[in-house]
């Protein structure tokens, strides 16, 4: 995803002399090249989170395009208070994009992991909160997100994840993609671990069962009305989600179900309120705490037969 939202950065700015770079210490290599062709629109504000927020929201007031980048908790807690008062309070098109969501930074423990970023940035008013499942949808995201009116957040993995879309689609900012079609039960996930639902939903179509999968690529705004239809179609519903279960994907469906009397049973599969604790890859993070085939696939067969 990383590769990807830069590659489509670089296109982008070649088109539009408004689009400007900044960066906190990170992405040295990464940027090498918009660095190179865009010396005058990057900017490394060193380790300084909060001032780079400040200065993106100043850049936007000038009526540039600013894009601020950093790893997630450095960038979402930290400067939280800034992007709460100058972009948000001020309604600014600040594009923030925050790069190892969930536990792709699995080896660096707890203070590199971000597991409350949705959370917390889908409080704010005038946020939208966009979380893409590939490289693909990474692109399309960061090009949605130039001419968006109003605060972005996009999410990012980190980078080599699987391809899900092998084409471009029409990419709308609040409208989710149905990859498979199911009504026995359908997986609502975001993010890298759509990879994870759609192996679930393949792997139980060989007993029988028809899972079906929905790709939640925005959780604000999100599509209430997927989610209400999903709900008349099916009895199960589960999200999934590399976040913690309590404000992210899964309360975010949880909230529409709620307040639309939706009957179906909902179940959330995430981080279960805890911190990620221990030295191992993503995959081992994702699998210890339940995010995996086989612990999902264990869940829908209990629930289907009861």
């Amino acid at each position: 995803m990383r590769d990807a939202f830069n590659t489509e950065l670089n296109r982008l700015a070649s088109e539009d002399e408004n689009i400007l770079l900044l960066t906190a210490d990170i992405g040295f290599q990464v940027f090498d090249e918009f660095r190179r062709n865009y010396p005058d629109r990057f900017y490394n504000v060193g380790v300084a989170e909060t001032n780079m927020i400040g200065m993106a929201t100043g850049l936007a007031l000038s009526k540039k395009k600013p894009f601020v980048y950093t790893i997630i908790p450095f960038l979402t807690m930290r400067a939280f208070e800034q992007i709460r008062t100058d972009v948000c309070i001020m309604n600014q098109p600040v594009k923030i994009v925050g790069v190892g969501g969930g536990v792709a930074y699995g080896t660096l423990g707890p203070t590199h992991h971000s597991l409350v970023d949705l959370a917390i940035l889908r409080t704010l008013p005038n946020m939208t909160v966009v979380t893409p499942c590939d490289p693909i949808e990474t692109m399309l995201a960061t090009r949605a997100s130039i001419d968006h009116n109003g605060p972005i957040y996009i999410r990012l993995g980190k980078n080599g994840e699987p391809i899900i879309h092998k084409n471009e689609y029409e990419f709308v900012i609040g409208k989710s993609v149905e990859l498979l079609s199911g009504n026995d039960a359908v997986i609502i996930s975001c993010g890298f671990v759509t990879n994870v639902a759609l192996d679930t939903a393949r792997s139980l179509s060989d007993d029988g069962i028809n899972i079906g999968v929905l790709n939640m690529h925005t959780l604000k705004p999100i599509d209430t009305s997927a989610i209400i239809d999903i709900a008349d179609k099916t009895n199960l519903i589960l999200t999934v989600e590399e976040h913690n279960i309590i404000g992210g994907l899964g309360s975010a469906v949880a909230e529409v179900l709620s307040e639309n009397g939706c009957n179906a049973l909902h179940k959330r599969i995430g981080i279960r309120d805890n911190f990620c604790y221990g030295v191992g890859s993503q995959d081992f993070h994702l699998e210890k705490n339940g995010i995996s085939v086989s612990n999902i696939t264990q869940i829908i067969k209990k629930e289907l037969n009861k």
